[in-house]
């Protein structure tokens, strides 16, 4: 069963975070929602965060994890936030299982293939031995030639954590991740659409959702709507939470 905090009583919404996130990430906007009267279910994926590792990673297991769990906790009609990666995931649940699903939103990421971009994180990853017992110092000083962005840097630093006393390691499931890479890009199946609210949010400065996007998008999602956070990246909710929190507390409104 997958990790999850769980926050708040009321209708059910879950946050699903991205590649090499987890629940974590979203503590913050879970006790905002909570606060709206929504019992938030804030999701480790698999190979993430405090939930299990396996070696089979796509988005159909993935999505099957986020159904076992609805059921597990006998959630009948949810809400769902998903960014990035966990968009996707959160597309093809809504799309396969849209009886479960009462309003779905997307934050920066379309339903279209996406080639391989993360190798500079992954080979930064790659290049901690934690063999060698590096403290956490260390190991931000052998991801800086490979991230040089702070707040990515950050970001990742945040799945480090105590494997025993004096061992760090990351608590996603990097081998995995290395062979399956390919998972991560790809597409939304033709073919599979949800015809309830569905807001797809988007960074200004972001170019995961284009204009030239916006017909496939609508052919997926009828009722889609759009919304843009200007002057913000592909890490809009972190970035400027307080207008990605207006934006979908009005949506889920």
């Amino acid at each position: 069963m997958l990790y999850s905090k769980i926050e708040g009583e009321g209708k059910p919404l879950l946050i699903i975070h991205g590649f090499l996130g987890m629940s974590d990430n979203w503590k913050s906007f879970g006790s905002l929602y909570a606060k709206e009267g929504f019992q938030v279910h804030m999701i480790d994926l698999r190979n993430h965060g405090r939930s299990f590792h396996s070696d089979e990673f796509n988005y159909q297991v993935m999505a099957n994890d986020v159904l076992e769990y609805c059921k597990h906790h006998y959630l009948n009609s949810i809400s769902i936030i998903g960014h990035s990666m966990g968009g996707k995931v959160a597309m093809l649940l809504a799309t396969t299982y849209p009886a479960l699903v009462e309003k779905l939103i997307v934050a920066d990421i379309g339903p279209k293939y996406y080639a391989p971009h993360h190798q500079d994180i992954l080979a930064g990853l790659n290049a901690v031995d934690f063999v060698l017992k590096p403290d956490r110092a260390a190991v931000e000083e052998i991801l800086y030639p490979f991230i040089p962005d702070f707040g990515t840097r950050q970001f990742l630093m945040k799945s480090l954590y105590w494997k025993e006393p004096g061992q760090l390691a990351f608590r996603f499931n990097l081998p995995v991740f290395n062979e399956k890479i390919e998972t991560i890009g790809e597409a939304l199946p033709e073919g599979y659409h949800y015809d309830k609210p569905t807001l797809f949010i988007r960074g200004g400065n972001s170019h995961y959702i284009l204009k030239s996007d916006l017909e496939a998008i609508e052919k997926q999602f009828p009722e889609f709507t759009l919304a843009t956070i200007p002057n913000v990246g592909h890490w809009l909710h972190a970035e400027n939470p307080k207008a990605f929190f207006q934006e979908t507390s009005n949506f889920l409104k």
